[in-house]
């Protein structure tokens, strides 16, 4: 039998609203040195891929137009080919995962199958569905990548807004193992949920004055703030002077008293990525599924995703 060198992706060919999203049949990839071909086994919709699909990012400069945009960063799935060589640390068979951090590309995770460097990817973690290892990379490592740019010593105190969402969620747990003391920014209604990521301080999203009442809580205001979810100046009029504040939905507000502030940027990284997955694995990171949608819904995971409202990210499945 021949073998197949097509398959099915969800691509963009003119930017729009989820209608634009196509699924047509397209050449399989195929892996360069140094890199590794993963058959899709689940890929996450994240809210990067609706300002992709509708454009909004080539118009902020931040990518480029091209005939054909691929969709999707997050992959969980199989090793399938590697590239001339071989690849040191994966073979055929291998279940991994894996993140896409260029923008500018004509194929993403939304797909039969993608190509990604070696570097990019980890071993999935064990005993854990596809799904839930799918919507691990992204946010995982921006939580993750985000704390280490604060560089706030065991036993700080840390602001995260925004603390109920994917990246926030993550960064209430792994401040918390990191022995950060967490006071969270969320909906009322996710109180328990934020405490339960090990926040132990709750502040309702609501509240007329964030700073206020950050600092009713920590006297002096919050050694350093992750902000998750564009809260900008608010949260940083919560951080003590000669903080730290890094902003990961939103362009950081200039540093006032001292503060180091900046914007995180993902970047892959497969060897934090390894550590996200181990400590998935363990049962020390809360992985949330919204739902999962196969491949040729692509269009109605992102009608989805704009409502809003969900716990968890969707998942689509080739």
């Amino acid at each position: 039998m021949t073998e197949r060198t097509v398959m099915r992706a969800a691509v963009v060919r003119t930017y729009g609203g989820p209608e634009a999203i196509e699924i047509p049949e397209v050449p399989r990839p195929e892996p360069g040195p140094g890199q590794v071909r993963i058959r899709v086994a689940a890929a996450t919709v994240n809210p990067v891929d609706l300002l992709t699909r509708a454009g909004t990012l080539v118009a902020a400069g931040r990518m480029a137009p091209r005939a054909q945009t691929g969709l999707g960063w997050d992959v969980a799935g199989v090793v399938d080919a590697t590239g001339p060589g071989g690849v040191r640390g994966f073979r055929p068979g291998d279940p991994v995962i894996g993140l896409r951090d260029l923008l500018d590309v004509s194929l993403g995770t939304y797909a039969e199958y993608v190509v990604l460097d070696a570097t990019a990817v980890a071993p999935a973690p064990e005993g854990v569905p596809a799904a839930a290892a799918a919507t691990l990379p992204l946010n995982g490592l921006t939580a993750w990548q985000s704390l280490d740019a604060l560089d706030l010593p065991s036993g700080a105190t840390l602001l995260v807004t925004g603390a109920a969402g994917a990246a926030g969620g993550f960064a209430v747990e792994l401040a918390a193992l990191r022995g950060l003391r967490v006071a969270a920014v969320a909906g009322a209604a996710d109180e328990k949920l934020v405490r339960g990521l090990g926040a132990e301080w709750f502040i309702a999203r609501d509240a007329p004055d964030l700073a206020a009442a950050v600092r009713a809580l920590v006297p002096g205001g919050v050694a350093g703030a992750l902000d998750a979810a564009g809260a900008g100046l608010p949260a940083l009029a919560a951080v003590r002077n000669a903080g730290a504040f890094v902003a990961v939905a939103a362009d950081a507000p200039v540093g006032l008293r001292g503060i180091r502030s900046a914007n995180h940027w993902i970047s892959a990284d497969g060897t934090a990525l390894a550590q996200l997955s181990a400590l998935a694995a363990a049962g020390r990171l809360t992985l949330r599924v919204a739902d999962t949608l196969p491949l040729d819904q692509a269009q109605e995971a992102h009608r989805r995703l704009a409502v809003g409202g969900l716990r968890g990210r969707l998942v689509l499945t080739p």
